[in-house]
């Protein structure tokens, strides 16, 4: 369960500052909610503040499962955010976000290897399955097309279960069959493993194909305020 209240953020200062607010956002476990709104509105800034990238200026309560992350970031320890981060968050980058290094294999064992967790996994391999990944795990990014880095980028992200899965627009390089193949992969993946998932997305056909319900940005001057699309 995800419980957020009272979120404010702003990036920027002076004539620049832009802020985004959060009054209250309640997410169980299995359920997937679309964040929409036009650009330059603060969707990606909402969800790096939710993925603990970017410091809150004012919080009331954010709570993950058990964890209270307001307390800790409150009492700016570091160490448990990044603990945080590393296991009960999945991040899905624009950009994909892929080690350039590292092969594709390796890009989507990174979060388990760095938990300890073992290398083989049920769910990843059918992801990889799904994706149609399989014929691309021994090559390097730099390899792949963006759409491909994209697919990626998605298994590595749900790779160790983690309890939020952070998307940024996961399927803005891919055609409009994948895409759709992508959702529906992350909304199984997002069922059966009982995550809960915030997808930044500007398709709203997509979005709203699959049922899917809206957090939706109201925009005022200098600020965003993020509620409930009716």
């Amino acid at each position: 369960m995800l419980r957020i209240k009272g979120l404010k953020v702003q990036r920027g200062s002076g004539a620049d500052a832009h802020r985004v607010h959060l009054p209250e956002l309640t997410l169980a476990r299995g359920s997937v909610l679309a964040i929409t709104g036009e650009s330059g509105c603060g969707k990606s800034t909402l969800l790096e503040t939710l993925g603990l990238l970017l410091a809150p200026e004012a919080l009331e309560q954010y709570r993950l499962g058990g964890q209270d992350i307001a307390a800790l970031l409150a009492a700016d320890d570091q160490k448990a955010l990044a603990d945080v981060r590393a296991r009960s968050l999945g991040f899905i980058l624009q950009n994909g976000g892929l080690l350039p290094f590292l092969k594709v294999r390796d890009n989507i064992s990174l979060p388990r290897r760095l938990l300890g967790l073992p290398h083989e996994s049920d769910h990843v391999e059918q992801a990889i399955a799904a994706l149609h990944l399989g014929s691309l795990l021994d090559k390097l990014p730099q390899q792949l097309s963006i759409g491909e880095r994209q697919r990626v980028a998605c298994v590595r992200a749900i790779a160790h279960q983690p309890q939020l899965l952070l998307a940024d627009e996961p399927t803005a390089a891919l055609d409009p069959h994948n895409a759709r193949q992508l959702f529906e992969l992350l909304l199984g993946l997002v069922d059966e493993l009982g995550l809960s998932a915030l997808v930044v997305s500007h398709d709203w056909e997509l979005i709203d194909s699959f049922g899917l319900p809206r957090l939706t940005a109201t925009n005022l001057p200098g600020e965003a305020c993020f509620e409930p699309a009716r």
